[in-house]
């Protein structure tokens, strides 16, 4: 991360007008990097050039408070978190016009490197939404009001928070709510989605966490949940964490990309080295 980020961001939700969309029904994007976590919007009709003069501002949220969290996007509301009055909050908005519709306490704000706040983006699956603070703290809630149903933490888990805080987007896959804790009673975690007790943690693989978030991919008959470390790109079993395949990976500093899986094969992204760094690797070989 770069040392000239703004210690404290405030978030500001701004929507613009494009027609002819509009987020009523027409628009879902559930989770971080969209339905299938891959990044790829499949609507179609959307405008080829700007209109004269720019898009026209619909609305803008004051708010949402500090961090670093994404929009999820589900039958007209738009969820993202943020903080207010000293806690984590998840908030909930008309996606057409931005008014308020319910906020939910994720937990204390407490203090991180680079600014408070939550980092991930929530996950909206029917009913229920999952959203994971920068301390680690993690809460289901109701679509319809807000209403907290279970609370979790991955420190619990046996994890230890990152230095600039908890950023993944928990990911939501059949009964599951798959999170990263790290550490020793496993890097990775299938909590039941309807209570959030633990189903398994991926004792085989216990790298600390760092700040990617875990895709899920199905490769000869095998369903498997990939995650990035600083240490390793791994995949274990969605059945019981078990882990099928670990590579290293030469992460450093902050590792933050989410893997991509495409075809039998699996990419993720290397920071670029300094020159001096790369120099000094290359005569150590």
């Amino acid at each position: 991360m770069n040392r000239f980020i703004l210690r404290n961001l405030l978030v500001l939700i701004t929507v613009f007008w494009l027609p002819p969309l509009t987020f009523g029904g027409s628009f879902d994007w559930p989770q971080w990097r969209g339905p299938d976590r891959t990044d790829v919007s499949r609507e179609t009709g959307l405008l080829k050039e700007w209109p004269s003069g720019g898009p026209k501002r619909l609305w803008l949220f004051k708010k949402a408070g500090n961090g670093y969290s994404g929009p999820a996007i589900v039958n007209g509301k738009l969820f993202t978190m943020g903080t207010r009055d000293g806690d984590e909050i998840m908030i909930a908005l008309n996606a057409d016009t931005g008014e308020e519709l319910w906020t939910a306490s994720i937990g204390p704000s407490g203090h991180l490197d680079r600014g408070s706040g939550p980092r991930g983006t929530p996950a909206v699956d029917g009913e229920r939404i999952y959203g994971l603070g920068g301390q680690g703290k993690l809460i289901c809630a109701s679509v319809a009001d807000g209403k907290v149903i279970w609370r979790g933490s991955l420190v619990d888990l046996g994890g230890r928070t990152p230095n600039w805080g908890y950023s993944e987007s928990v990911l939501v896959d059949g009964d599951k709510v798959i999170c990263t804790p790290g550490g020793a009673k496993g890097a990775i975690a299938a909590l039941d989605k309807a209570t959030g007790k633990v189903i398994w943690q991926s004792k085989e693989f216990t790298d600390p966490a760092h700040y990617s978030s875990a895709i899920v991919a199905e490769q000869n008959g095998t369903r498997q949940y990939i995650q990035l470390t600083v240490q390793h790109v791994a995949g274990v079993s969605a059945n019981d964490g078990k882990l099928l395949w670990k590579s290293p990976f030469p992460g450093r500093t902050a590792v933050v990309p989410t893997p991509i899986f495409l075809d039998g094969s699996v990419y993720v992204l290397r920071r670029r080295l300094q020159a001096g760094e790369a120099r000094r690797r290359q005569s150590s070989v």
